[in-house]
């Protein structure tokens, strides 16, 4: 529970917690199945100190062409299921009416739920709406509550269990960095809470292989797309990515509460790299090692030290970064992967309180 009251999650019936048939009516056994993820997702959920409440429209229920009878037996499984595996409902809210009624207890109205808004132990700031229609999402709007629609082949949607989830319970660190200039264009999404395969083009693929180390080895999502002066040379981009990445960084972290804060030595091969670094808010790099060859691939390997000191800059870091070894491909890519396994050390949470002794970072 928050310190505000109880978080409510409203959740739809048909559509979102149990799939939906053709002639949207669940009145034989036969039709009731889970919507993929949801157990699992309501579970965290509930973990998180959500309470769930179920707020269905079920048009004509009572009447000869849906009898109670045949809307009981497939939900009251659908509630012991749940119930099963530690999922239980504080209410369960039918309106049976027709949509022409326009009655005050079909949503997008609130009849159902007027109880809700007269509770002083609701947190209504922290409860939220699941859904399969723009009706629910108008419901969640009434009720003054964050609103997410699933994703069905019926209606379409955005949204899935686990990025639902995911959202309520990790209240996820994002940052969306747009740099455009003359010589380059670049984007940059992260999530420092999800793990996911990076998505990256930025036109040299060896680079590309780079930047997927740090979303694969910090564990966390990372989507860049990257278009620069290439027909001049590859300074350009590579330092506009850097200074993106950074400053993403720095955006996601926000006051950087319940951060680790703090290195990491990696060996590949004959190659040993270690990466220490220090979200503290003053930039500096330094970088100890050296590059026989160029190029690695289509990535000059000078412009490696000036990647980090791009992303130092940019993000307000501390990073001491050192390798050696015999094979520049090793050494480089070693460098990437410290880099990437210190980062996810430092961003990882810990708690709530601020690392530092000066009560700002």
């Amino acid at each position: 529970m928050s310190a505000r009251g109880q978080k409510i999650l409203f959740v739809d019936r048909d559509g979102t917690l149990i799939e939906e048939p053709a002639d949207f009516q669940i009145d034989a056994f036969e039709k009731l199945r889970f919507v993929p993820g949801v157990i699992p997702a309501l579970l965290r959920l509930r973990d998180a100190g959500f309470e769930f409440v179920i707020v269905t429209n079920q048009d004509g229920l009572g009447t000869e062409g849906y009898p109670q009878s045949t809307f009981d037996g497939p939900n009251d499984l659908m509630l012991g299921i749940f119930e099963s595996q530690g999922i239980v409902f504080r209410e369960v809210l039918v309106d049976r009416s027709w949509p022409a009624d326009n009655a005050p207890t079909r949503k997008p109205a609130l009849g159902l739920v007027m109880h809700y808004l007269r509770d002083r132990g609701i947190d209504l700031d922290c409860s939220a709406m699941i859904g399969d229609r723009d009706t629910d999402i108008q419901f969640a709007e009434n009720l003054g509550i964050r609103g997410f629609k699933l994703r069905t082949t019926q209606f379409g949607g955005a949204w899935d269990w686990a990025g639902i989830a995911h959202e309520l319970c990790d209240a996820p660190r994002r940052a969306t960095v747009v740099r455009n200039t003359k010589e380059t264009r670049i984007r940059v999404e992260l999530d420092l809470d999800a793990a996911a395969d990076a998505r990256v083009s930025t036109g040299l693929p060896f680079f590309d292989h780079m930047l997927d180390q740090i979303g694969k080895h910090a564990g966390i999502s990372l989507v860049v797309q990257a278009e620069g002066d290439l027909q001049i040379d590859e300074h350009h981009t590579i330092e506009d990515t850097g200074i993106a990445l950074g400053q993403a960084l720095r955006e996601a972290l926000g006051d950087k509460r319940g951060i680790a804060r703090y290195g990491f030595t990696l060996p590949m091969d004959e190659t040993l790299a270690s990466a220490a670094l220090d979200f503290g808010g003053r930039p500096y790099l330094v970088f100890d090692g050296r590059f026989v060859r160029e190029r690695v691939g289509d990535m000059p390997t000078e412009l490696v030290e000036h990647f980090f000191r791009s992303v130092c800059d940019s993000a307000a870091l501390n990073l001491n970064l050192k390798v050696e070894g015999d094979n520049d491909h090793h050494k480089v890519e070693a460098c990437f992967k410290a880099f990437a396994r210190a980062l996810g050390q430092a961003v990882r949470r810990s708690g709530d309180a601020l690392p530092s002794t000066k009560g700002t970072l």
